[in-house]
């Protein structure tokens, strides 16, 4: 039997490519919960067939019997909604930086925002299943991971937890995405005319994202450097990371280090010693893929980690989440 799915914020790029999954997911049927309404109905949506609609109320999200209900929205319109959904008892799974930090102040710090929902962001699970899986199976509401921490975090922490990262060294994360990942409200940043044949660093040093690299990978603050870039396409996320690697005698023992940790993981693609993969290998897939390349002489290491932002960045890692949640096969729909 099909479950019942609701999405907010379907109008946005990730809302969006939300619907597009869910529309092949052989056991959920997508609803759109009008948060506002807009003269463009379905600019983004237009190439679709017809969703079953409803008001954004709890009356509404009780009468439809709504399992579960993604929230592709801003943060501070994510703490609004959470709560009351929760309390009609969907499940909730949030792609917005709402739910992610662990405390108050730290959201403060980075968000330069109070956070209004102290108790769910201390009972939000992490969805980064390849890490935190039996949390999210067990969860009702989950924080989606941003797009770069997605990449980073499972490019970085399994050589953290090998203990080969020279830490006093440090590790530097250069990060490229697609414009996508700032969001379908235009702006001057992301037009056309300041991004075509052009390259941009941006949030340097104050990158929201950063604390989840951290939280994620057992990291102090002073052992990243994180460097958001803008890259003139649509979708996709480059992460080129750069350590000083302690004890290792060649690239096959770093890859070595991945092949252990991400055995049976569907999601992460692995190249060998000496190959790191291109952009385009990822893009419109839920895929995570990382390369290595190592110079023993120097002990200088390149990790290189690629990912499609608006899929296993947002909504397929959303869906894959809403897999384990729900109880479906955790590939179901994205393969």
């Amino acid at each position: 039997m099909r479950r019942r799915i609701g999405v907010v914020g379907f109008r946005g790029y990730s809302g969006a490519e939300l619907v597009r999954i869910l529309l092949h997911h052989p056991h959920a049927e997508p609803w759109l919960l009008e948060h506002r309404q807009e003269p463009d109905d379905q600019t983004y949506l237009k190439h679709q067939k017809p969703l079953p609609r409803a008001p954004l109320s709890p009356e509404a999200v009780r009468t439809v019997h709504l399992a579960l209900v993604f929230l592709a929205t801003p943060a501070e319109v994510s703490m609004e909604l959470a709560p009351w959904l929760l309390e009609t008892g969907a499940k909730v799974i949030d792609l917005s930086g709402a739910f992610r930090l662990r405390v108050p102040e730290t959201y403060r710090r980075w968000y330069k925002e109070e956070h209004t929902q102290a108790q769910l962001l201390a009972e939000a699970a992490y969805g980064l299943p390849e890490f935190y899986r039996e949390r999210v199976a067990g969860a009702r509401l989950v924080a989606n991971p941003g797009c770069y921490p997605t990449a980073a975090s499972l490019a970085i922490r399994p050589l953290v937890e090998a203990g080969v990262v020279d830490r006093y060294a440090g590790i530097v994360c250069d990060a490229k995405s697609g414009t996508s990942g700032a969001g379908r409200k235009p702006s001057l940043r992301t037009s056309f005319s300041e991004v075509d044949e052009n390259l941009s660093a941006y949030s340097i040093l104050e990158h929201r994202h950063v604390p989840e690299i951290l939280l994620n990978c057992d990291l102090e603050e002073g052992e990243l450097s994180f460097t958001a870039h803008l890259l003139p396409l649509h979708r996709g996320i480059l992460e080129t990371i750069y350590f000083r690697a302690l004890e290792i005698g060649s690239a096959e023992e770093l890859f070595g280090i991945y092949e252990k940790r991400y055995r049976g993981e569907r999601f992460i693609r692995l190249y060998e010693a000496g190959w790191v993969p291109e952009l385009r290998a990822a893009q419109h897939t839920n895929y995570c893929d990382i390369g290595v390349k190592y110079d023993p002489a120097t002990g200088r290491a390149v990790v290189v980690a690629v990912i499609d932002n608006l899929v296993k960045g947002a909504a397929g890692q959303a869906v894959q989440n809403m897999n384990l949640v729900l109880g479906f096969p955790e590939a179901e729909g994205l393969v």
